[in-house]
Formats: structure tokens, sequence, C-alpha cells
């Protein structure tokens, strides 16, 4: 394979030597993309925080963010860190709108935060929502969990080479497929630790009668295995709290299941949201299903591509 790393400063375009791999790391909520390598010392080099960064693989745009970080060592060497635009969503902000989709609050922050915008799919439902102080990535995702609450359909949210793009998740399943062969080394996990909840507890204040409304749905059996994992969340009045609560229940009432991979063999369109086949032998358990692609780096160096992937499902079954 073949990559080439480009660095614009003002109208002076470098293609610089880097040493080592270059690593892309991507993951699916709340990040954005990083891009970092090191650079053997060049006095014609002249770059700065703030350049755009792209880079090439097989001819391809895989990546397209700017420079936020520089370091040295001893030896004069220098590492770089870029984002893409995704890195912007960090800043704080207050909305308060009426009636819009998820691609309608991605339009109206990336032009108050001059954003690019590509491909955005339409997930056809609205809300309206009072959003205080929030990161702009929190004020985007909560519309999206409402979307997956309401209709349960997952989207993922993303950067493609510079541009905003929302996608369903069920048009992002991977051709590609892990099994004993291009997974080099795994690590598989069961817990109840996190995102476990098998008592769903949802509430709302109502200014009216200035009483808090409650709405509870608990699964007993599993109470009795693991004791009470509550999720306890405020909702909007008007919703259909109870039919939410049991929505969560099924989705959370089951331990998670992680899968993390080293060193497998790498392909540039693996990134995190997307769904991919796994076919592998674990401790005399036989895993067979789709994955969600959680986070994923991608490790190039020396015209070899490799990635790490971490990899959950609501279910791994054999």
């Amino acid at each position: 394979m073949e990559a080439h790393l480009y660095i614009q400063n003002g109208q002076t375009v470098y293609e610089p030597v880097v040493e080592g791999a270059i690593t892309w790391v991507l993951q699916r909520r709340g990040q954005p993309g990083k891009c970092s390598f090191s650079l053997i010392p060049d006095s014609n080099l002249v770059i700065e925080e703030g350049n755009a960064i792209r880079l090439d693989v097989d001819g391809k745009s895989v990546f397209f963010g700017f420079i936020f970080e520089r370091s040295w060592n001893h030896d004069g060497k220098m590492k770089v860190t870029a984002y893409d635009q995704l890195r912007y969503l960090k800043n704080k902000d207050s909305y308060n709108y009426t009636n819009l989709t998820a691609v309608e609050v991605i339009r109206m922050i990336a032009q108050d935060y001059h954003l690019n915008v590509g491909e955005l799919e339409d997930t056809g439902i609205s809300f309206s929502r009072n959003e205080k102080d929030k990161t702009l990535f929190d004020i985007i995702l909560n519309n999206l969990d409402l979307t997956m609450i309401r209709i349960g359909q997952i989207y993922t949210f993303y950067d493609d080479a510079g541009k905003l793009a929302l996608k369903n998740m069920e048009s992002m399943i991977l051709d590609i497929q892990i099994d004993d062969t291009t997974a080099q080394d795994y690590d598989y996990k069961v817990s109840i630790d996190s995102n476990t909840y098998n008592q769903i507890k949802l509430y709302y204040d109502d200014s009216d009668s200035k009483k808090r409304e409650i709405f509870m749905t608990k699964n007993s059996e599993s109470i009795n295995k693991w004791g009470i994992l509550q999720k306890d969340e405020s909702i909007e009045k008007g919703v259909d709290a109870q039919s939410i609560a049991e929505r969560y229940l099924n989705l959370y009432n089951r331990p998670s299941r992680t899968l993390t991979i080293k060193d497998a063999f790498g392909d540039i369109r693996v990134r995190a949201g997307c769904l991919i086949p796994v076919i592998l032998n674990v401790n005399d358990i036989g895993l067979k299903n789709y994955l969600i692609i959680e986070s994923v780096t991608h490790k190039i160096a020396g015209g070899i591509h490799t990635m790490d992937l971490t990899l959950r499902g609501a279910k791994i079954s054999g």
C-alpha cells in the first residue's frame, strides 16, 4: 500500500518525511478523528498549529484535519498530532430548537461554526430541545440517542475526510471478515460493570402540578442474579415514557460483550460506527455475528497496514 501525507502552511504544501508509523484513530462517539506521526528534522519544513493535514492512502483521501499539537524529543524529531473538524464540536454552547431532525441540528451547528458538511442521511424524526451549556457533540448525540430510543435505529456521525457525515449504521456493513486468519491477537470480555441495567427509572418534573412523574420497569430474574442495576434518566413531558423504558430494558438487560483485536490486517474502509462480521472461536465459544466497531487504530508503516479494533455487540451468539 502507498500512503502520502501532506501539510499546508499558507500557500506552501509539504510532503514531509515520516519516521515510523502514521496512526489514524477513530472512535464511534464524542471524539474527533486523530492522526499522529513523527517527522525527521528538516530546516526547510515550516509548519505550525492550525495547518491543514491530508492523508492519502492508495490515491484516496482518508483524513483531513488540522495540527493541534507538536512536541520534540532529544533527537530533534517532531511529533505532530492533528484532529479532524469534529474537534471543534468540543466547544460548548446553548441551543433551544423546535422540531428539528438530527440533520437539521448538524447543519445549524455547522453553519454557526463554519464546518464543512457532506452526506447526511435523514433520520425522519424531529425533536424539540433546550440544550444549555452543552458541548456541540452532546447536542448532536442527544438528538441521535432520542432517535435510537424512539425508532430503534442507530446512526453514525463522523467526519469523512473533511466533511461531516451521518449514516444509518445498517448501511455501513463492511464486506470484510474478522476471523482466526485476520486477527493476530484478541481479548474477549463479558461484563455487567458498565452499560448493563435491569431496572429503568424515567422521570420528568411537571411544571403545572409541581410534581415529579416517574415511570419504571424492571426484570426480576436478572435482579435476583446481579442485584439492582438502575438506569435513571430524565425525559420530556408528552413522550411515551413507558414504551421508552421498555425499550431501554430490552437494550441494556444483558452483559456487555467486548472484543478487542490487535494487529489485524488493515483495511482503510474500516471506521468506527461500521458493522463488521466476526467469526472466531474464543475459549471454546463460537462467535458468529455482526459487531459494532467502537474504535479503530490504523497503523501504516513501511507500506504495511495493520489495525487494532474494539468491537461491541448487544449479543454475541454461536
